[in-house]
């Protein structure tokens, strides 16, 4: 398209022509009241009537805020997923379109309590959620976290290596090498041990 033609047809509209589309930045996140532990199974009744409705153009995500958490189990690394934020769900979408029948809608799901404002629905402050994303983010590039981290002071069982089946007392515990600097009485005397987290198991 020529210059002139593309010029034109700005004037007529009244509007540069990259503004006809929407912009990201009008997105707004809000959030939704549900009956805790139900989060999964509600996000995928809202993503398939977004489908159904053909919604997708302006309401973008549908999130459960989880971070990912290990256990160790009999000398097995055990991970699951936990919600950072329980009861509730995240939905992203363009104010202007995100009315009435929509809202009704999504909030008419089983166990879906409410929006927070409701009828209404009040969109996150910006702040808040790029904090609570930032924490997902955060969780899925961190790695796992520990569910039930070691404490130092606390007695734990060797169950790997040559102190296998002795007890002794965590002395220091190295989130970041995942080590710990276990005391174990051998023949009546205390010795250091470094271990790492998968070789040994809480006694409790």
């Amino acid at each position: 398209m020529s210059e002139d033609k593309e010029k034109h047809i700005q004037e007529e509209s009244g509007a540069p022509l990259e503004d006809a589309a929407p912009q990201v930045d009008d997105k707004k996140w809000y959030s939704l009241r549900v009956i805790s532990g139900k989060e999964r199974k509600i996000k995928e009744r809202i993503e398939m009537e977004i489908e159904r409705s053909g919604w997708g153009d302006f309401i973008t995500q549908v999130l459960v805020p989880t971070e990912k958490v290990y256990k160790i189990r009999n000398g097995k690394k055990v991970i699951s997923e936990r919600n950072i934020l329980p009861g509730y769900i995240l939905i992203e979408a363009l104010p202007t379109m995100f009315s009435g029948e929509i809202i009704q809608a999504i909030s008419n799901i089983p166990n879906v309590i409410h929006f927070l404002g409701r009828n209404n629905p009040i969109p996150m402050r910006p702040a808040e959620a790029n904090r609570m994303l930032g924490k997902v983010d955060e969780s899925q590039e961190a790695g796992e976290a520990m569910i039930e981290p070691f404490i130092v002071g606390e007695t734990v069982k060797i169950i790997d290596g040559p102190f296998s089946e002795f007890v002794g007392d965590i002395q220091e515990v190295n989130e970041e090498k995942k080590k710990l600097k276990v005391i174990v009485k051998i023949f009546g005397r205390g010795t250091e041990v470094e271990l790492n987290f998968m070789q040994v198991e809480k006694t409790s």
